[in-house]
């Protein structure tokens, strides 16, 4: 007898029928398929297969700290690693922009200790009106004001108020630019969000809220503790001994750095507070009150400086200009400021700690200790912070 078989699988259903007809027999076998596997991080492992490795996650949380180190802006905003790890994404994600073209690391580069090489930075339109300042070592201080003239209450409010801005990155809301809030559905609709989002939080919702506590995570993340500062500092008992590691003129440099004038120092720790070398919360202006491009004009409520750490790059070289104009391109000029500091009669808002009666304090600084004082600022720069992957683009070598 002729035997017809019948094959039918009906998708959906995961369920396969086979009837064979031999005119008195019929037979049905059923057979279960897999379900497919869906990757729920699909997304993130297309976008960054060699930069994040979600099941190894670089250390972020508990990065090794010198137990001299004691100063931390913090707060309640502890480090994760997947916090922080989201905060390097959107650090580097020029879809922060309103035109894709600028992120923070556009302004804040880690070849130069996360400031920036250039006079102004680049925005969406037009240039910073101010030098971008380094961000690294951002968490030890007790400062907890960002900005060179300290409008951010904290980096929290720091890390998304330059997305706001009409110049640097467009979601101002002004002159037919998106408005801050049109930034969150943007985001939300890019795959790999959508995942990270889900995976840090619990569903894919982006807020104000959330970006600011990633973004400072990853900030304060950025650390320098391989300097050669840092190597001598750990084989003494206190900052004035002479450190074995130092040469005759850097130990020099640090006691004209460490004694106050006219007691044969500088005084410069005044301000700049060892071992984390700090900006005191209290410190006023410098007596540098020029803007870029226009020296003329009066900008006298700049107090705020980074640390002092990672000035010099691994070359030697300053990261950038310095002073919030960016009037100095070599650290010797930084000294002669401090050196002699012409008041202009218009600042009202001069460190006292720069004048005497009126007038701009004058250290009669040798060239030899001037050079001493310079030698001293380059042992504290260090390498890791120039190459370590874990504070690097995500988006290349991908």
């Amino acid at each position: 007898m002729k035997k017809l078989c019948f094959i039918i699988y009906l998708l959906g259903f995961n369920l396969l029928f086979i009837a064979c007809n031999d005119d008195d027999s019929e037979e049905y076998i059923e057979m279960e398929e897999e379900d497919e596997i869906v990757d729920p991080y699909q997304a993130i492992k297309t976008t960054f297969p060699n930069t994040i490795d979600l099941e190894n996650l670089y250390n972020y949380a508990n990065q090794t700290i010198p137990d001299y180190i004691t100063k931390d802006n913090t707060g309640s905003n502890g480090i994760s690693n997947l916090k922080a790890t989201l905060g390097r994404i959107l650090f580097y994600d020029k879809n922060l922009s309103k035109d894709n073209t600028i992120s923070c690391a556009s302004c804040h580069k880690q070849e130069f200790a996360f400031g920036d090489n250039l006079l102004a930075s680049p925005g969406v339109n037009g240039n910073t009106g101010r030098h971008s300042m380094r961000l690294v070592n951002a968490r030890f201080g007790e400062e907890t004001k960002f900005f060179w003239d300290e409008r951010a209450e904290t980096l929290e409010a720091q890390v998304i108020l330059p997305i706001q801005n009409h110049v640097e990155m467009g979601f101002s809301g002004e002159d037919g630019f998106p408005a801050f809030e049109e930034l969150f559905p943007k985001l939300e609709a890019i795959d790999y969000y959508q995942e990270f989002f889900e995976l840090v939080y619990g569903d894919q919702n982006i807020t104000p809220e959330r970006l600011q506590e990633c973004l400072a995570q990853f900030v304060r993340s950025i650390q320098s503790f391989d300097t050669k500062f840092d190597e001598g500092f750990a084989q003494v008992t206190e900052e004035f001994q002479p450190f074995p590691n130092f040469t005759f003129q850097e130990n020099q440099g640090k006691l004209l750095f460490l004694r106050p004038p006219p007691n044969g120092g500088a005084g410069c720790t005044g301000c700049h507070r060892m071992p984390e070398f700090d900006i005191d919360p209290e410190a006023l202006n410098n007596g540098i009150i020029g803007v870029i491009g226009n020296q003329t004009e009066k900008d006298i409520i700049v107090t705020r400086s980074p640390t002092l750490r990672e000035i010099f790059n691994q070359n030697n070289e300053l990261n950038g200009p310095m002073m919030h104009s960016g009037v100095f391109t070599s650290f010797e000029q930084v000294v002669n400021h401090y050196n002699s500091i012409s008041v202009d009669p218009d600042n009202t808002n001069l460190d006292p700690r720069l004048s005497a009666g009126g007038n701009g304090q004058n250290l009669n600084l040798t060239e030899d200790e001037k050079a001493a004082l310079v030698a001293f600022l380059k042992t504290l720069s260090g390498k890791d912070v120039y190459t370590n992957p874990k504070w690097s683009d995500p988006f290349e070598n991908n």
